[in-house]
């Protein structure tokens, strides 16, 4: 018998091979894996990986329910391997975690802590065997926990956890100090900060559940089999893309948003990952496209009381027969979006840019963004993982280029390199400054170079400055001043106090105030301007990104005053 290690090189060949045969050479190594004797983790995770790879991007009708099948008795292998005394480390390495009947230990933000006590209630408790924050704990535990302060205020190695789970008595320790926040008198996003400030670590036993890696998949209706090559990065185009006819898309009901939007927390909480949009999406706006090849798309954006100052967003996932494998992040201005695309490990040998593509298209035909902005984490700033994957040669090859004229200088010397000699590799080090900047795409017809120098972040600066200089400091006093001046300058009414378009309204009230011919636009950009402060929270924030980019003097502003050209 070859070695269960010999088995799994062949497997992890032959899962990348698509032809006549290639399935029944997947299930026959598939039939011979299923009896071996695992008896260290690092095996049974490859094993483990593979499969989720094959049930993806299955081969034959027999490789997708062998794959199938050992997926969903995946937890007796784990166990096997427990029982055999190997060291279950490796199981909790990010880039792994998340199998069946392995245990979660993390620390979550508040929402997701009362997300998974909602969904997972008996499988949930806080860590008390990790060190949290002691003197976070000694600030805020009194809150809930009678005379606590007789021992904090004076004594030393206060026992906090022994003082929670005498409170807590024999109930869950973690519901019960959650249901104590949401009994506090504050606003939500208070609350969470006051948690969130305890550090409180969370063990979560996953069992068998539907939340695992091993089991987190949806079923489908029509199952699409590799037959034939992956489609490769060489062969898709965005200019292509950009330029397509719509994809069909359809609106879930709120129910059938909020299912998918829990299948994604899930799945990015097992793997130690927290998205803003995927915390706190809307499922009253969730829309689910079919793209062909077995990939669903699911786009969300956020509630109106979630939504950032001044950009729109947007979230989501990918489904390729079924499994979880990528997650979606859209930040837009105008028409420039800042992209977070992220494909899990287990998936990146399957057709990554294709997805992705896709994506920007759907993107673009929902929103309207025309300009795409990659983060340089993204490329492997401080980001090793990045750097080792070469992300920066996979947005550079799908039409990216360095915004920053001495990087864009460095990668056309690469690329002459590269030319005259195929099999060079840039090293880490040159990569690591190519990773200094971001890289934009600018589909066809779109004005190049427009967005080069800008970062929201320098507008929110230029705001703190005038709030240094004209108000002493002051947040109030500036977001009141500014509020008049906007509803004066373009002939409205403020709207009231608590209403719900009162926030949007002062933050952007905050950057109009910073245009200094603001009072010399035309009535009709006025107006306009009007119009787009209630689509910020309106039922869909596509529509306010649209009315940005319709309006061409506000735009142009926005770029001035995000570029630093004053600042």
């Amino acid at each position: 018998m070859p070695s269960i290690d010999n088995l799994l090189a062949q497997l992890e060949e032959a899962k990348r091979q698509f032809g006549p045969g290639n399935g029944d050479i997947t299930e026959r190594l598939l039939s011979e894996l299923a009896k071996a004797d695992f008896s260290d983790a690092e095996s049974l995770i490859r094993f483990h990986e593979a499969l989720l790879f094959i049930r993806s991007h299955p081969q034959s009708p027999g490789a997708f329910q062998t794959s199938q099948q050992l997926l969903s008795k995946f937890g007796e292998s784990v166990d096997r391997v427990r029982a055999s005394g190997a060291d279950m480390t490796p199981f909790d390495y990010i880039e792994y975690s998340g199998i069946a009947r392995t245990v979660i230990s993390g620390t979550f933000s508040y929402d997701i802590a009362r997300f998974l006590l909602r969904r997972h209630r008996s499988r949930i408790e806080a860590d008390l065997n990790q060190p949290a924050n002691p003197e976070r704990f000694g600030s805020t535990l009194p809150r809930f926990v009678p005379l606590l302060y007789e021992d904090s205020l004076v004594e030393a190695n206060i026992p906090y956890y022994k003082w929670l789970g005498v409170a807590a008595s024999h109930k869950n320790r973690l519901a019960w100090l959650i249901r104590q926040f949401e009994a506090l008198d504050l606003p939500p996003r208070k609350r969470a900060e006051l948690y969130d400030s305890l550090g409180l670590r969370i063990l979560w036993g996953l069992g068998d559940t539907g939340a695992s890696r091993s089991r987190n998949i949806r079923q489908v209706n029509k199952v699409f089999y590799h037959t034939v090559s992956l489609i490769k990065r060489n062969e898709v185009s965005l200019d292509h893309e950009f330029q397509a006819s719509p994809i069909g898309l359809k609106k879930l009901s709120r129910a059938q948003g909020e299912a998918m939007q829990d299948m994604l927390r899930d799945t990015t909480t097992v793997r130690y990952r927290e998205l803003y949009g995927i915390t706190h999406g809307d499922p009253e706006n969730v829309l689910r496209a079919d793209i062909g090849r077995g990939v669903e798309i699911f786009l969300w954006g956020l509630p109106p009381d979630r939504r950032l100052p001044l950009r729109a967003y947007h979230a989501g996932f990918t489904l390729k027969n079924g499994v979880p494998i990528n997650y979606i992040e859209g930040i837009s201005i105008c028409e420039r979006m800042e992209i977070g695309f992220n494909t899990f490990y287990t998936f990146r040998e399957g057709e990554s840019a294709w997805v992705y593509a896709k994506v920007l298209r759907l993107l673009h035909q929902i929103v309207g963004v025309t300009c795409i902005s990659i983060d340089p984490y993204q490329l492997g700033f401080h980001n090793d993982e990045a750097i080792d994957s070469g992300a920066f040669w996979f947005y550079r090859k799908l039409g990216f280029r360095p915004t920053r004229p001495d990087l864009a200088a460095l990668m056309a010397v690469e690329e002459k390199k590269i030319k005259r000699n195929p099999a060079y590799r840039t090293s880490p080090r040159i990569l690591k400054r190519l990773s200094e900047g971001n890289v934009v795409y600018e589909s066809p017809g779109s004005t190049a170079g427009d967005w080069d120098k800008f970062a929201v972040r320098n507008i929110g600066l230029a705001v703190q400055r005038r709030m240094a200089r004209e108000f002493d400091g002051s947040s109030a006093r500036i977001r009141a001043a500014s509020a008049v001046e906007v509803a004066k300058g373009i002939g409205i009414k403020q709207p009231a106090v608590g209403s719900k378009h009162r926030q949007a309204f002062e933050d952007l009230s905050l950057v109009l105030a910073l245009i200094p011919d603001l009072l010399e636009w035309s009535d009709s950009e006025k107006r306009a301007v009007a119009r787009i402060i209630p689509a910020k929270t309106g039922p869909n924030e596509a529509r306010y990104a649209r009315l940005l980019q319709a309006h061409q003097k506000l735009r142009a502003a926005i770029i001035k005053l995000g570029s630093g050209s004053e600042n």
